[in-house]
């Protein structure tokens, strides 16, 4: 019991550091929704759809801007239906959304007045769809959170490298842009910021923590993420781990980020083979539906949430694949997303890396429970010999509703579980129940 009773003091004392911070009372409120939310669906959508080359195609084509901008014109989403998202990802599971309001290319994909370089102005569609599917959010219980780029690659007065541009001018714009967002469409769960490592020599000041407070004057409670690929910033309320998990170890480029131990944490993969935006050939086989679920759980055992991207086309439809894994999701959850979303996480993984251990566990709310979690394919007979201080009342296979034969002894001073199980076929997450007997605290 005394591992069990660590992890819980340690959750405790996270929790009470979101006080020690210098929260405001709405946002450690809404810290810790955040963290009971899990599961978000990401939305990367914009002109770029047209070229079909995914989101930095103007930064890596190096085509003529005027030949890129030109595409807006044909950029006409008659078959975009916030409601039909909203239920897709609903059904999935997920319990807040956050769309790209406006990317690295400078098209904006709300209504504004800041600019005629969006949805509303530069094409024939006219309308403004993030306002529908806020109000489609809202109808499906859904969160609604914006992508915001700091970067632009295409207003003159961006501040680059060469000293070109008006910084003054641009954080301006973007204020105005930011008030737009968190004025005409209700509550918003978080903005999203990208970009400030566009900028990264000492000379330069991205003012940041004074727009993120403009941000909160606005809506005290809508949460502040910064994708700096660095360790959190001050006035940032949760850390983003872009296609990687918290300290995990894919070579990706914040490997070396610290995990904050003061904030929730939220991973971001794409269901998309390669870009976010996207491309139309891309049929998603590097992400079967399997992989996609074992990522989730590996990403709340980890106690961070996972924002997983989609890239509708250009059309505004979902493409069949994206649906067809969301569908899996969905399926899966109903039947056992309460050991990972109504879980805390747990503290038993075998293997070096607990985000790659083929067994991770999460426990139950009243800490009765632990749910094993046991991410390998189908075997017959597989054998688990791993420490387990507490006494087992009972282990129940939670895909059959079947009691496991398990035997606990000791050695070396330590309490082992041992027991054999065989896998299911075809599932990504064989799920043992472990009931644990708290008689002997």
């Amino acid at each position: 019991m005394k591992k069990l009773l660590c992890f819980f003091a340690l959750l405790v004392l996270t929790m009470n550091v979101f006080a020690e911070n210098k929260f405001s009372p709405e946002t450690i409120a809404a810290q810790k929704a955040f963290v009971n939310d899990g599961f978000g669906i990401f939305i990367h959508w914009g002109i770029y759809a047209i070229h079909g080359k995914g989101e930095w195609w103007l930064n890596k084509s190096k085509m003529p801007l005027e030949e890129y901008e030109a595409v807006a014109s044909q950029f006409n989403p008659t078959n975009f239906d916030a409601n039909a998202w909203a239920e897709a990802f609903a059904d999935a599971g997920a319990r807040y959304v956050t769309i790209t309001s406006r990317h690295h290319d400078g098209f904006s994909i709300f209504a504004t007045t800041n600019t005629t370089y969006d949805i509303v102005d530069a094409t024939p569609y006219k309308r403004d769809p993030i306002a529908e599917l806020a109000s489609a959010c809202k109808k499906n219980n859904l969160k609604l959170g914006f992508y915001y780029s700091l970067l632009d690659w295409r207003r003159e007065d961006f501040p680059r490298h060469n000293g070109y541009g008006d910084y003054d001018s641009y954080y301006a714009f973007m204020k105005g842009q930011l008030g737009e967002l968190l004025t005409n469409y209700g509550p918003i769960n978080c903005l999203w910021f990208d970009g400030q490592w566009a900028r990264t020599d000492a000379g330069f000041d991205w003012r940041l923590p004074e727009l993120f407070d403009y941000v909160r004057s606005i809506q005290p409670s809508c949460l502040v993420g910064n994708n700096s690929h660095v360790s959190l910033q001050p006035g940032e309320d949760f850390q983003i781990w872009e296609i990687n998990f918290p300290g995990g170890h894919t070579g990706h480029m914040n490997d070396k980020q610290t995990i904050a131990t003061n904030v929730p944490l939220e991973c971001c993969w794409s269901m998309t083979s390669d870009a976010w935006g996207y491309q139309p050939n891309d049929l998603m086989e590097k992400n079967p539906s399997k992989e996609l679920i074992r990522k989730l759980v590996r990403t709340r055992v980890l106690g961070a949430n996972l924002l997983l991207n989609i890239a509708p086309a250009p059309d505004g439809s979902i493409p069949k694949p994206a649906l067809e894994r969301l569908k899996d999701i969905g399926e899966w959850m109903r039947k056992y997303g309460d050991t990972i979303i109504g879980a805390k996480p747990g503290h038993i993984y075998l293997g070096r890396y607990k985000e790659y251990s083929s067994i991770i566990s999460t426990i139950s709310q009243d800490g009765n429970t632990v749910h094993l979690h046991i991410l390998n394919d189908n075997k017959e007979n597989y054998g688990i010999w791993m420490p387990f201080p507490d006494t087992i009342v009972k282990v129940t296979n939670r895909m059959t509703g079947e009691d496991v034969p398990y035997v606990q002894k000791m050695h070396k001073s330590q309490r082992f579980l041992s027991l054999k199980v065989n896998l299911e076929a075809d599932v990504p997450d064989t799920i043992l129940d472990i009931t644990i007997d708290h008689s002997n605290k």
